[in-house]
């Protein structure tokens, strides 16, 4: 059966349609870094869910093999990417003085005229949640390339490039948070680099459309959110806080009992009883 667009406003990306079958390779994840061809399409075998760093971190071992390849792009596979985007994110890239990481236009599959994302988000300490820079705006606003990727505190990680001198010196993501802060963890240690501290660039010629959340129930909206989800925020929170900022950690804490008050007032039991789970560092 001929696979066919969940949105006809998109189709145009998506059809006609590659020819199939498609020549690809497949490598069992645990023989990535031994040698071999990397193949246009390789799919690595994982025996286990390494979650979201995991997954990423096989791809990029992988990559890494290759030594002509200097800049790598992750996207999220509920990804729709503009014909122009690559060529547009690796220019930017090629025009950056040591450039770490970029990111894109990241816009809303199931709305494309709204934004998700100007490059990422900015991030507040003090409370844990991260404000997506344009988000929610109209595709068409006007903003300074320069200026976002200023303020930009992390980049989206369903839209996020890295230089291959960015990852020999900061390194891969820390796979010990599954889900959720991976790419804000990147950018502290990255900050941590000092005077070598690598810079965050703006591809503002390059978009992505996102269906964003819909495989875990992450949506941007907090009583939409899953368990699940509640869960790997609160723990990643709390963990990429000890990690980094270790005298905020008592009040994220307490920001886990505040959030789980609010989902049983909202009638979220399981919801709260996740973020509990969480607060105590016990499992899922």
């Amino acid at each position: 059966m001929d696979a066919v667009p969940e949105s006809t406003d998109m189709a145009a990306f998506s059809t006609p349609p590659v020819a199939k079958p498609v020549p690809l390779a497949e490598l069992p994840g645990m023989a990535v870094g031994e040698g071999g061809v990397i193949a246009p399409l390789t799919l690595i075998i994982s025996d286990t869910n390494r979650g979201f760093a995991g997954g990423n971190n096989l791809g990029l071992r992988h990559l890494l093999r290759d030594g002509q390849l200097k800049h790598f792009w992750l996207l999220n596979n509920d990804t729709v990417v503009a014909p122009d985007a690559a060529m547009g994110l690796l220019s930017r890239m090629m025009a950056t003085p040591r450039v770490g990481m970029c990111g894109t236009v990241v816009r809303h599959y199931w709305s494309p005229d709204r934004i998700q994302a100007l490059n990422g988000s900015s991030y507040n300490i003090f409370t844990g949640s991260g404000r997506s820079l344009g988000g929610e705006q109209p595709a068409t606003i006007k903003y300074s390339p320069q200026d976002v990727a200023d303020a930009t505190d992390f980049v989206l990680g369903a839209s996020l490039a890295v230089s291959r001198g960015f990852l020999g010196e900061v390194g891969l993501m820390q796979e010990d948070y599954f889900l959720y802060f991976e790419e804000i963890d990147w950018a502290v240690r990255n900050s941590k680099l000092g005077s070598h501290t690598y810079e965050t660039a703006f591809a503002h010629g390059a978009t992505v459309f996102h269906k964003a959340g819909r495989s875990i129930g992450s949506g941007s909206a907090r009583f939409k959110r899953s368990a699940f989800a509640d869960y790997w925020l609160a723990r990643s929170r709390l963990r990429f806080t000890w990690r980094h900022y270790r005298w905020l950690w008592p009040l994220h804490w307490l920001i886990c009992w505040a959030q789980i008050l609010r989902r049983l007032v909202r009638r979220q039991g399981r919801n709260g009883r996740a973020i509990m789970s969480a607060a105590f560092g016990r499992p899922y």
